[in-house]
C-alpha cells in the first residue's frame, strides 16, 4: 500500500501532466499546421507562440524533481513515426530562413555550428510525440519521465535555439525597412505637420 507522501507525489505528477500535455499537443498541432504551408506568412509568428508555450511546459518539467518511471524498462509506445515529410515541409515553408549559426556550447567554448530550424522543430516533434504516445496509452508517469529527460538532454536546448532564431527573424521582418522607404515615410509625416 502506498504511503501518504507517495500518494501526494503521484497527485503532483498527475497535476503536472495536466499542465504540460495540452501545451505539448498545441505545439504538435501548430508545427503540423505550419508544415502544411496553408499560411506561410504567419509561420514565424505561429512557431514563436507554439515554441514559447511548449518551452514553458519544458521549464515546468525541468524545474521539477527527477521523475522516475514506474517500470525499469520503457513500455513499447508503438510505431515510430516517419517525420521526414514534416521536416521537408517545414524546410519548404521556411525557405531561405531555415539555417542559422550558433555557439554550440557557450559554457565550454566558442565553437560555432550550423543549426536548421526545420531539423530542430522535427526533433522536438519526435521527442514530444514519443512521450505523448506513452501518455495516450495511460502511462502518464512514463510520459512525464520521457518529456523531462528529453527536455534536459536535447529538446529544451534545441527549442530555445529555434525560438531565439525565430524571434530575431521576426524582428528583421518587422523592423528592417529600406532607407528610401523610411525616408519617404518621414517626409510624408513631416508634410502632415501643421
Amino acid at each position: 500500500m502506498a504511503s501518504r507522501s507517495q500518494l501526494e507525489e503521484l497527485e503532483e505528477l498527475y497535476a503536472l501532466a495536466q499542465q504540460v500535455t495540452p501545451r505539448i499537443r498545441g505545439f504538435l498541432n501548430a508545427v503540423v499546421e505550419v508544415g502544411s504551408g496553408r499560411d506561410p506568412d504567419s509561420a514565424v509568428s505561429v512557431l514563436i507562440l507554439a515554441l514559447s508555450d511548449v518551452l514553458y511546459a519544458g521549464a515546468l518539467l525541468g524545474a521539477s524533481r527527477d521523475i522516475l518511471p514506474p517500470e525499469r524498462f520503457e513500455p513499447d509506445s508503438g510505431k515510430d513515426l516517419d517525420l521526414e515529410p514534416l521536416r521537408i515541409a517545414l524546410l519548404t515553408v521556411l525557405d531561405g530562413l531555415d539555417s542559422y549559426l550558433e555557439v554550440i556550447d557557450p559554457q565550454l567554448g566558442s565553437e560555432v555550428g550550423v543549426g536548421l530550424l526545420s531539423s530542430d522543430l522535427t526533433m522536438l516533434t519526435e521527442n514530444l510525440t514519443h512521450g505523448l504516445q506513452h501518455y495516450d496509452q495511460g502511462h502518464e508517469i512514463e510520459a512525464l519521465w520521457w518529456w523531462q529527460y528529453a527536455y534536459l538532454s536535447n529538446w529544451g536546448e534545441r527549442g530555445a535555439s529555434a525560438l531565439r532564431v525565430l524571434q530575431i527573424l521576426l524582428g528583421h521582418l518587422r523592423l528592417d525597412v529600406p532607407d528610401d522607404v523610411a525616408q519617404e515615410a518621414q517626409f510624408e509625416a513631416l508634410m502632415q505637420l501643421p
